[in-house]
């Protein structure tokens, strides 16, 4: 079940807000944690039983290291802890990858006779799988929002080890921490300790309902409104087999670069907002990234949770940047190696976490000095390249697949006539797009900043009529984006399988 989606906007949202608010306050917790799995058991009936699991492991290992780092002990259960979500990640998200890329090379070195069966025949054989588990050409399905929850709950062993947090000894409400459903699927990746208390003592406002709800209607806007109709743009175009002449190919990853953006903050906007409206405080997760001068400071702008996940949790302990330039280097190029990783089982996504990789160790090299005394213009171009560079390893298909493209990009295309531009544009997609390009600099904040300032000097007119034009906008935006919702069946989301 997908936030942009007719049930979920129309049926299971109302519901679940009706009893969220309409029962005794002691329910609430019970209320979402029912609700997050139903929600997730909504197309993932099988595996919302790993989810289950997972939470009551961690919750018990959580328990053992708060036990053991009394004695001045823990650093075994926190390995273990990591052993066990890092392994169900691999098993479900790289086991048939590394299977297959293993046979592979095993096939070419003549060591075999012949490939490998699929993983997840190995396992039906063994009587140890279901082929409810599987996909229809037997590969091992992956469960819906893995990365993310798994992820959060190696956050929380960690953190009581290092006593960031307290131990949850309710195992309905660290449940609720695992499973919360705003936030499950795409993020953000919410750390235990910023919610630890929110978790058992949280306030929710009227104000803050009202905010999570225009903040849930502009995130489904920018999703249905902007991502979707530049997701028709760019996988057209990433369709095409040949033929793809330089200026195709710059719009298509052009539409590209606004549509990711579009549909993950939009879908951030969403769980942010939802969050609110049941009175959690989420983090935010993108603060406009393509405004960036640098690919340093891009990964502190897009996709904060991860980045701030990344950077605490093996940056830092691996030793960060206190032994060594070399010593640093080797960190971020591992880092962002494993960070590509993380999105996928996908030579595009490693080659891609190490192209940003890369540009880190070279920006810290020197590049990043020399850029800025370099104008303005030069550096966002630098960004935007190069960015836009990286997400063409992020969409294609394959790595012949994203040379090919890169080198069409470069010249090495066919003559435009071929698929003019006008193929893949209209009016509504025109529109679109540069509303995208509106959408990315931060005008929004700059005009909440300016209410802010007219209440603050007393200007009670200027102010109310602010705030009536803020909430006509929103009714616009929710009208529109519901119109999308009830007329058409692309609706793509790129996360969703992360």
């Amino acid at each position: 079940m997908l936030f942009s989606s007719p049930l979920f906007v129309f049926l299971f949202l109302p519901l679940v807000l009706l009893a969220y608010y309409g029962l005794d306050p002691r329910f609430r917790n019970p209320v979402l944690l029912l609700s997050s799995l139903i929600f997730y058991a909504w197309g993932e009936v099988i595996v919302v039983w790993l989810m289950l699991l997972s939470c009551v492991i961690n919750w018990a290992l959580g328990l053992w290291v708060d036990r053991a780092r009394s004695r001045g002990q823990g650093r075994g259960v926190v390995a273990l802890a990591l052993c066990f979500n890092l392994g169900l990640l691999v098993l479900f998200k790289y086991a048939h990858w590394i299977w297959t890329s293993v046979s592979g090379l095993l096939l070419g070195l003549g060591w075999i006779d012949a490939p490998w069966p699929v993983l997840s025949a190995v396992f039906e054989a063994s009587s140890l799988w279901s082929e409810t588990l599987t996909e229809d050409d037997g590969t091992l399905r992956l469960p819906i929002g893995i990365s993310f929850f798994t992820f959060q709950a190696c956050s929380y062993v960690i953190d009581i080890y290092r006593r960031d947090g307290d131990v949850q000894r309710g195992p309905l409400n660290f449940a609720l921490y695992i499973s919360l459903f705003p936030q499950l699927i795409a993020g953000p990746i919410v750390r235990y300790k910023d919610v630890a208390l929110q978790l058992t003592s949280r306030i929710s406002s009227w104000s803050g309902f009202a905010y999570g709800a225009r903040r849930f209607v502009l995130g489904l806007g920018k999703k249905m409104l902007i991502a979707n109709a530049a997701a028709e743009v760019a996988d057209r175009i990433f369709a095409l087999e040949g033929g793809l002449s330089t200026p195709v190919a710059w719009l298509g990853i052009f539409a590209f670069t606004i549509q990711i953006y579009f549909d993950f903050s939009g879908y951030s906007d969403m769980a942010i907002g939802l969050g609110h409206m049941f009175g959690f405080r989420f983090l935010e997760n993108f603060d406009h990234p393509y405004v960036a001068r640098s690919i340093t400071e891009f990964w502190r702008r897009w996709h904060i949770s991860l980045s701030n996940w990344f950077r605490d949790y093996l940056y830092i302990p691996l030793g960060g940047n206190r032994s060594g330039l070399g010593r640093t280097y080797f960190n971020l190029v591992l880092v962002f190696f494993l960070c590509g990783l993380w999105h996928g089982a996908s030579a595009n996504f490693v080659v891609w976490g190490l192209f940003h990789g890369l540009f880190l160790v070279l920006e810290r090299r020197g590049l990043r000095g020399w850029l800025e005394r370099r104008s303005a213009w030069v550096q966002h171009g630098y960004l935007l390249t190069l960015v836009m560079v990286g997400w063409v390893f992020f969409r294609a298909d394959d790595l012949q697949h994203a040379l090919g493209y890169i080198g069409a990009m470069l010249g090495a295309g066919a003559n435009s006539e071929l698929y003019p531009i006008a193929l893949f544009v209209d009016p509504r997609i025109v529109t679109a797009l540069a509303a995208g390009v509106i959408g990315s600099v931060p005008w929004l904040a700059a005009t909440a900043r300016w209410h802010s300032r007219q209440v603050a000097a007393g200007h009670g007119f200027r102010s109310l009529a602010t705030e009536a034009l803020g909430l006509a906008l929103v009714a616009l935006v929710f009208l529109a984006a519901s119109l999308e919702l009830a007329g058409s069946s692309y609706n793509p989301f790129i996360y969703f399988r992360f």
